[in-house]
């Protein structure tokens, strides 16, 4: 049975357009013919509300805490949006709990793991992508032991730049209960041409990271930032083949897929190499 190549976006800096990143690079995935479900996993709700719209509150109604606190199925919560070939896992204002609740579980880095190994119709996703919360937290943790691969929005400036070696540390600490875990690479955000720090930013991190460093960046675009209120993803807010920001996440989704594939490829030959 096919399954799905698990992606979490992660960056523990705010304000990096993670959200906008994830809902984005998913719609275009899903344009470029994928079948692709989001994860809402910040207590936020912003992709929720991105895309669906705030979630009310039910205690009648079992959510994504219940569902990781009793470790059962996901099915239930998957969700479509208006973009075909793209779904959501929702969360509401009660995940706000999920960290404190998850503390004293057995196995607790790898809930959210067997809460997918439950879940039925997976195999029909080409991806899952996992919005997470800003911050190095259990939630995170199980987002990415449950994945394949992580991807990092970096705004282009210096601090979230700085950010990115805090990240690499945390995550490297996670060998032992992610042994598998790979990273995607990081793209640069609110990148404009004209200003002289987002050239810096750009020159540094290049220099440091090397390939590692998506070729794609995502420009500043005001557009990207009014699409959310109306629960619209970029390319049908601008409706515009030559928007900025539809150019910006079409090109993305070219290059993941380009560095997916890459990946799986390297794992495949890796392990016929340890089979002899």
């Amino acid at each position: 049975m096919k399954k799905p190549t698990i992606v979490s976006v992660v960056n523990h800096k705010g304000g990096c357009l993670k959200t906008t990143t994830t809902a984005n690079l998913g719609a275009a995935l899903s344009r470029a013919g994928k079948s692709v479900l989001l994860i809402d996993l910040d207590a936020q709700q912003n992709l929720t509300q991105s895309l669906i719209g705030p979630v009310e509150f039910n205690e009648e109604v079992p959510t994504l805490f219940d569902a990781l606190v009793d470790e059962t199925a996901l099915t239930h919560l998957i969700t479509p949006t208006m973009q075909k070939g793209l779904d959501i896992i929702p969360c509401a204002e009660d995940f706000a709990g999920a960290d404190i609740s998850l503390v004293s579980a057995v196995g607790r880095e790898a809930i959210l793991k067997g809460c997918l190994e439950q879940t039925k119709g997976l195999e029909h996703y080409d991806f899952i992508l996992i919005d997470n919360p800003p911050s190095i937290s259990l939630v995170v943790m199980n987002s990415l032991v449950a994945s394949d691969l992580f991807f990092v929005p970096c705004s282009a400036e210096y601090l979230p730049m700085v950010g990115l070696t805090l990240l690499g540390n945390s995550i490297g600490k996670m060998q032992k209960v992610a042994p598998d875990l790979k990273p995607l690479g990081v793209v640069l955000t609110l990148f404009s041409r004209n200003e002289r720090i987002c050239r810096q930013v750009e020159s540094m991190l290049r220099r440091e990271l090397g390939e590692m460093i998506f070729d794609t960046k995502i420009r500043v675009n005001t557009k990207a930032k009014a699409a959310p209120s109306v629960q619209k993803t970029i390319f049908e807010y601008e409706n515009s083949a030559k928007g900025r920001g539809t150019e910006d996440f079409t090109a993305l989704a070219t290059e993941f897929l380009a560095r997916v594939e890459a990946a799986e490829s390297e794992e495949t030959e890796t392990k016929q190499v340890a089979n002899g």
